[in-house]
């Protein structure tokens, strides 16, 4: 997570300069949209529309097998994965392209698993928040009352952990925590080592992305239930959702699940781990991520999971108003939802934009050090898209993929979105 293009790719709007980054990267979609209807032809009917998946998936093909040609050499990239999710049905449109490997001849798997990285911070957020509804935490709590051997954060809530303003650093972007990693990537980091790397370090303001956070918001469930993260999320979550290819471990995952896993390319110059540079780093430890960004799914199961977020299946709407409660990641302050003034804003492991085009969509990009996943839903139209790319990058254009998905199935009239005006909100 690496903010302002700070530390480790870990997790983009998951390693510190993630979300910042990602949310810049996204607010590029401000430009003119191919086939865009006018505002005052906008459908006043459906907003979805029946279409024919061979051509859907044959044009969308198109558009990941577009973006290898053209991106795969500077990203060292070679395959691609995507999940269409509509509101009306419960089967995705699944497509992919590329082939397992840089140079390799095995073909990407439409049901392939892709490390979602901070994505997975909206499931930490929804464990404390379920535990708040059930009146056994308030995310108003001070870190004190639950983990009160750090006295130096004792007044620093959960709310706080989980919507970035905290003031704790990220333990990612210390040298400390880079020499450790770099020295053995199977090292395992329990939350307390991670932890401790932040310990010391100079203090933030304002919005500033940690990963330190959701470390410490794993800990207070551990602490709470006096049972793993790890068993919370498959008895809360996974299970009850039947996400049957969502995976969680804290650490070295097995063959079982990475058998479906594309090589992941850690292809990112603007970190001090330059003995990794174009190297698979798919199959070493995910403990460093943990609570902050440590699932593997696949496309079609983070669209479905997305799909019981938004729509409200997994909190009550006092909890999920919480969860969508906003601040803008420019001054830090409370908004009710983002605006063309204030285009960008952070919930509790969620973040929203408004683009003049789009109107108003939540989306997250999440980035290990070899991969990217990126999902949007759109409450306008309820598309949900989510895609997963096999390279961490400086020069991610992720976006521009997504711009291409969008603009697909609004041609082929899969989706008939209607512009949100701006509020002065």
């Amino acid at each position: 997570m690496i903010e302002h293009r700070a530390p480790l790719p870990a997790i983009r709007a998951g390693v510190t300069r993630a979300l910042v980054a990602a949310l810049l990267v996204l607010a590029g979609l401000v430009g003119p949209i191919a086939g865009h209807v006018p505002a005052h032809a906008a459908p006043s009917g459906p907003v979805t529309a029946g279409a024919g998946d061979d051509a859907v998936v044959s044009q969308l093909r198109a558009d990941l097998e577009a973006y290898q040609h053209t991106r795969g050499a500077a990203e060292h990239l070679s395959g691609a994965g995507l999940s269409v999710n509509l509101p009306d049905r419960w089967s995705t449109i699944d497509v992919s392209a590329g082939t397992t490997t840089f140079g390799g001849s095995v073909p990407v798997r439409p049901d392939s698993v892709w490390r979602i990285g901070s994505n997975t911070k909206a499931f930490t957020s929804v464990l404390l928040l379920q535990l708040e509804a059930e009146h056994r935490l308030s995310i108003d709590d001070p870190l004190g009352r639950w983990l009160p051997q750090y006295p130096q954060w004792r007044d620093v809530t959960i709310r706080r952990l989980l919507n970035m303003t905290s003031g704790i650093a990220t333990y990612d972007d210390q040298p400390a925590w880079y020499a450790d990693y770099a020295a053995n990537p199977h090292t395992y980091f329990s939350p307390e080592r991670l932890v401790d790397y932040a310990i010391g370090a100079p203090a933030t303001s304002g919005y500033s992305y940690s990963n330190t956070n959701y470390v410490l918001a794993e800990m207070i469930i551990e602490q709470e239930t006096g049972k793993s993260y790890q068993d919370q999320l498959y008895h809360r979550i996974i299970d009850p959702l039947g996400l049957r290819d969502l995976y969680y471990r804290p650490d070295v995952y097995p063959a079982s699940v990475t058998s479906r896993e594309p090589a992941g390319y850690f292809f990112n110059d603007q970190f001090p781990l330059t003995q990794l540079l174009g190297r698979d780093v798919s199959r070493d430890t995910l403990s460093w991520a943990r609570g902050a960004g440590g699932i593997i799914s696949t496309t079609s199961d983070m669209t479905r999971w997305e799909r019981a977020l938004y729509g409200g299946r997994l909190l009550p709407p006092q909890q999920q108003a919480e969860l969508e409660s906003l601040i803008s990641t420019t001054t830090s302050q409370p908004i009710a939802r983002t605006s063309s003034t204030d285009p960008r804003g952070f919930g509790l492991g969620v973040a929203q934009l408004t683009d003049e085009e789009l109107g108003t969509f939540w989306f997250y990009e999440g980035e290990t050090l070899g991969f990217r996943t990126l999902h949007a839903y759109f409450p306008d139209s309820g598309l949900i898209i989510a895609m997963g790319l096999n390279s961490g990058t400086a020069d991610d254009q992720i976006a521009a993929l997504m711009k291409s998905v969008y603009n697909t199935l609004r041609a082929d009239g899969v989706i008939r979105p209607r512009p949100v005006p701006a509020t002065s909100a």
